[in-house]
């Protein structure tokens, strides 16, 4: 018997791409297997995107060639790449709210009747569809503005299943799902795998990674770097391909006890509708990790603290001073800022600039500011010493990649000179090297004096960065762990498996 491995479904030679006379892609060899997971990785702008585009039609390719099921292909445009059967399901997706699963599945390929919809045998064959990946439950006829981002999910993975899909493209898509929906994530990814359809599949995150691909592809530069088989290799190894460093340099060196100053914040039996008898001190110079799971809390606790969500009961104080949190603006003028998890939607104005969004802040507390050319001249020098990325200030900020982005919000804030910093999962949606400069800021602005709470789901970053570690359950402090502490040890905290770990 011979040992030799299938076909590949896809096929990519030499693939070259470029935009302006800027090269973004060269010579890039790629190819999937029928039922392979394949993981595509690299920090932002190594060409990822621009790759995926070249596979589901959106761009053509400059030079090299595209096979699809054993035949060459010149896709000319996305719907060309649907019918040959190739699916795409982005990070935001594209359904239509008001309409129902079915009618978004087959929405532009409606089974017809007598020149009219036949909406029977749309459920039926939606209904179909959704049983043959395990996702019976889901009714066809649900409006799609009513369910959770999972489900949402489905219905995209779903939509490119009806048009016979037998690549799925998957870009970064536990991005909004909680840590259950990943789960279930996985099993949806694995039941399309014994159907034999191939996945690439594009994420910052190294765990996942690791969990569901059976092959690695590093970009940089617009460049393959490698393809590894995952069993072959490890996270330092894959991260010494992507940035040329081992991951253990990803967090700086932590404080010592001796470097901490006095309790710049601290909460006494604090609660709302979401938190329950919370207590926690918070000391100079000091990052103070918030863990838990989703919905344990932990974001309700940020959010509480910058008066977005403030406390109803219990007592805050700031430099040993009680303080009303009553709403961001009282926040801010106690000298805390708030970094959201919800960039996009809370976190920057996309139609603005990159100098108009780090300003946001400071015209909104600071009306008295010396002079207009004072506040924009240090807003300046803010964006630089943070090294804001861009094509201009003047560039509007959705163009950036999503560090650069997380910069020009902490430049913003930094412009207000905050006492206490709260970041909601910093990192997420970022790059590989891009987590290194955010968590680099991170600890010199410890070091320089702020006190800094950082809620993150992540629990390599939590465990790397904190020099303390609060965790989360049930809108209460299951517990409280120092340096060094496990995954293991938030696990159990967070589950209630034991109270508390020294």
């Amino acid at each position: 018997m011979s040992d030799a491995l299938p076909s590949p479904l896809l096929a990519l030679r030499g693939i070259g791409k470029s935009f302006l006379g800027v090269r973004v892609l060269e010579g890039v060899d790629l190819d999937v297997l029928p039922g392979e997971v394949h993981a595509i990785v690299g920090e932002n702008g190594a060409g990822k995107s621009t790759l995926m585009k070249v596979v589901s039609g959106v761009y053509a390719p400059d030079e090299g060639t595209v096979e699809f099921a054993g035949a060459p292909r010149s896709f000319h445009g996305p719907r060309d790449a649907q019918q040959a059967g190739i699916g795409i399901v982005h990070q935001e997706f594209n359904l239509l709210p008001e309409r129902s699963v079915a009618e978004n599945v087959y929405l532009g390929h409606e089974p017809m009747r007598r020149g009219l919809v036949d909406r029977k045998a749309m459920l039926s064959r939606t209904a179909a569809l959704l049983t043959s990946i395990g996702e019976g439950s889901l009714p066809p006829g649900a409006r799609v503005g009513q369910l959770g981002v999972a489900r949402q999910q489905v219905v995209e993975i779903v939509k490119a299943l009806a048009l016979d899909a037998r690549l799925l493209i998957m870009d970064e898509p536990t991005a909004a799902l909680a840590d259950h929906e990943v789960e279930q994530l996985y099993a949806l990814v694995r039941r399309l795998q014994r159907r034999g359809i191939g996945v690439l599949y594009v994420s910052h995150r190294l765990k996942e990674v690791f969990d569901l691909a059976s092959r690695i592809t590093v970009l940089k530069d617009g460049r393959r770097v490698t393809t590894l088989d995952t069993a072959d290799t490890d996270a330092d190894q894959l991260v010494r391909h992507m940035v040329g460093r081992e991951l253990s340099s990803y967090y700086p060196d932590r404080a010592s006890p001796d470097e901490l100053g006095p309790v710049r914040l601290s909460v006494r039996d604090g609660g709302n509708r979401k938190l329950r008898g919370v207590d926690l001190r918070l000391r100079t110079g000091e990052v103070l990790g918030v863990g838990g799971l989703q919905g344990s809390g932990r974001s309700a606790l940020a959010r509480a603290l910058f008066g977005a969500a403030p406390f109803t009961t219990g007592e805050v104080m700031v430099d040993d001073a009680p303080v009303r949190l009553r709403s961001p603006r009282a926040a801010m003028r106690a000298g805390i800022a708030y970094v959201t998890e919800d960039r996009k939607g809370e976190g920057i104005v996309g139609g603005q600039s990159v100098l108009d969004n780090a300003l946001l802040a400071s015209r909104a507390v600071l009306p008295s500011w010396p002079s207009r050319g004072a506040r924009t001249a240090r807003v300046r020098e803010l964006l630089a010493a943070v090294d804001v990325r861009a094509a201009g200030e003047d560039q509007e900020i959705r163009f950036l990649s999503g560090g650069n982005q997380q910069k020009v919000v902490l430049a913003r804030w930094l412009a207000l000179g905050p006492r206490i910093l709260l970041f909601d999962e910093p990192t997420r949606g970022i790059d590989v090297g891009a987590k290194s400069a955010i968590h680099d800021l991170i600890r010199r602005l410890a070091h320089d004096g702020a006190a800094v709470l950082m809620v993150s789901s992540e629990l390599p970053e939590l465990l790397g960065m904190s020099d303390r570690i609060i965790v989360m359950r049930d809108g209460r402090v299951a517990g409280e762990l120092s340096a060094g502490a496990s995954e293991q040890d938030v696990l159990s905290l967070a589950l209630g498996a034991t109270r508390e770990v020294a």
